[in-house]
């Protein structure tokens, strides 16, 4: 009795590590996000370097996220979390010093091949030691609130900081990363599935180190049924981005608002999700079938954008985005739930990495038709993004249909 004991009491310790470590993590992401800005065009670069480098980053982040997924199936989420935030630090450490607009590519570039892998095994980690279905739900609804509410301090940390001086912010991500780095190595579980000496085994080692041949591996597991989940999940992250990439400038152009209004907006969103998450998502995790739920969710997601393209004075505007933020942050853990439970226990590493390369592969597309439809009309990206999260919605309700229902 008193074994067991203590290997719960353990396994507290585990995740409270974990936890720790997304906290930390997300804040450091989000701190040089504010100093962009000032940075681009302190050094008279064009507006579009705003969208270059973030597409950039995204497309690496696509190329690599399966990878890291599967490679973290031989050497352990918490290794790969070591290795991609260090990894992080150090290309954002390179985004400090960068002078020219290909020095900030590059730079991007490289960071976008290592954070997606922190991402990734945010999410196998909890997929590979949560001790049942639910609770996998509700660690994944925790870290999703973390991402979300964090992501919001982090923003204004970085704000805060870049009024000391800019580059203070990318001094104090980087020292972040490295410390959340730390946490997870030595504060979490071995995760690993298989030995890495089957790794070493293989006969052509290089050849498994291709990004690439990750995606090749992902037909194991990519039936006709989950390929509608995955473009599902694909659909709902391009119309949040093409959403979010276009309200922080949607707002100051067409309703005068500076940013430190953002800023308050943006705090704002963190307490709403993280009372939304703590207590509506965690209700559907534990009383419902997802595979219903989440239908409702994306179709209140997409209620709420026809209301932001509908409405033109500012509360039923304000009031409509909360809306949206609100539910868009509850079907993130109800989508990753229900991509979790979709495959072979000994697949979910590399699911999860595939799952992460198709919301980069949204984000892309979202951040692209954002800044171009908006040149021709200011509502034209909302509206792209309605017609997102309807075929979301729809392929959400095909999935439902002919899904096996599995018990809990």
């Amino acid at each position: 009795m008193k074994s067991v004991t203590n290997e719960k009491k353990g396994m507290d310790i585990h995740l409270l590590m974990f936890y720790l470590g997304c906290v930390v993590l997300n804040i450091a992401a989000n701190t040089a996000h504010p100093v962009t800005p000032t940075i681009f065009t302190t050094l008279g670069l064009g507006s579009y370097m705003f969208g270059v480098a973030l597409a950039s980053q995204l497309v690496t982040n696509f190329l690599f996220s399966p990878f890291w997924g599967w490679i973290s199936s031989y050497i352990s989420s918490r290794t790969v979390l070591l290795i991609t935030c260090i990894g992080y630090g150090l290309g954002q450490a390179l985004f400090g010093l960068a002078t020219t607009e290909m020095g900030f590519i590059v730079a991007r570039a490289l960071t976008g091949i290592v954070c997606g892998g922190c991402f990734v095994c945010i999410m196998t980690y909890v997929v590979n030691t949560a001790p049942d279905s639910v609770s996998r739900g509700q660690q994944l609804a925790i870290t999703a609130t973390i991402q979300m509410v964090c992501s919001a301090f982090g923003y204004f940390l970085g704000g805060m900081l870049g009024e000391v001086f800019t580059h203070l912010a990318i001094i104090v991500q980087v020292i972040m990363l490295f410390i959340a780095a730390l946490i997870f190595r030595f504060g979490c579980k071995d995760d690993a599935r298989f030995s890495v000496s089957e790794l070493k085994g293989r006969n052509n080692v290089i050849a498994e180190f291709n990004p690439l041949k990750s995606f090749v591996l992902a037909k194991a597991f990519l039936t006709p049924l989950f390929t509608v989940l995955f473009i599902a999940c694909l659909l709902q992250n391009l119309g949040f981005t093409c959403f979010d990439q276009t309200f922080n400038y949607y707002i100051r152009d067409q309703f005068g608002f500076t940013s430190g209004y953002n800023g308050i907006l943006k705090g704002i969103m963190g307490v709403i999700t993280m009372v939304a998450n703590m207590t509506i998502c965690i209700w559907l995790i534990r009383k419902t079938d997802i595979r219903k739920s989440v239908i409702g969710v994306l179709a209140i997601c997409s209620a709420a954008m026809f209301g932001v393209i509908w409405f033109e004075e500012i509360v039923p505007f304000i009031i409509v985005f909360v809306i949206f933020f609100a539910f868009n942050s509850i079907s993130l853990p109800l989508l990753q739930d229900l991509v979790a439970s979709g495959g072979r226990e000994d697949q979910n590493s590399l699911i999860m990495g595939f799952y992460n390369a198709m919301k980069s592969l949204g984000g892309i597309i979202g951040a692209l038709f954002a800044g171009l439809l908006y040149t021709v009309n200011p509502k034209l990206p909302f509206t792209f993004g309605l017609i997102s999260f309807v075929l979301a919605t729809v392929l959400a309700v095909v999935y439902n249909k002919f899904s096996p229902r599995k018990a809990k």
